[in-house]
């Protein structure tokens, strides 16, 4: 078993998991409405439509763990999410990312460090974590990192070819 086959639903509510989409290389963010990081939903959006033809996916987390800045129900998650950045790469239910309720997914993700080597606890809203399509955690970046950086870009376009 791999991160790709641990539950966790649709922002729908639908029983879903990352390795329902099929994905060459995923890039996990943890997401929120108000916070000073939501303006990177452009970023990842646009990195999405650039190379989500060649099989790659955003996978937006609603998580309302900082500041309570995501304290949307998913209705309206979704159409803030739409109206005011585009998006349309899949976003999943709202997870604790973080403590005692951990989402499994997390419980895998926060074992990774990222280039300054931290690992452990998710920083704050949008840290991304690169998921190649086979399951294996590739890199880990702080939410101060910008989803182009030519870093995630380079890392990105290793996995898809």
């Amino acid at each position: 078993m791999t991160i790709l086959d641990l539950p966790i639903s649709k922002l729908d509510g639908s029983p879903s998991k990352l390795g329902d989409l099929g994905a060459k290389a995923f890039l996990v963010v943890n997401v929120a409405s108000k916070c000073g990081l939501t303006p990177q939903y452009t970023a990842l959006e646009a990195l999405h439509e650039r190379f989500n033809s060649k099989g790659f996916t955003v996978v937006g987390v609603p998580c309302n763990q900082f500041g309570a800045q995501e304290p949307g129900s998913p209705e309206e998650i979704a159409t803030f999410c739409s109206t005011n950045y585009g998006v349309t790469f899949p976003m999943t239910e709202k997870v604790e990312v973080n403590g005692g309720g951990r989402h499994a997914i997390y419980q895998e993700l926060t074992q990774v460090a990222d280039a300054e080597g931290t690992s452990g606890d998710i920083r704050w809203n949008f840290e991304k974590v690169l998921v190649a399509g086979d399951g294996r955690i590739v890199a880990r970046y702080s939410p101060m990192v910008a989803p182009d950086d030519p870093a995630v870009v380079s890392a990105i376009e290793s996995l898809i070819g």
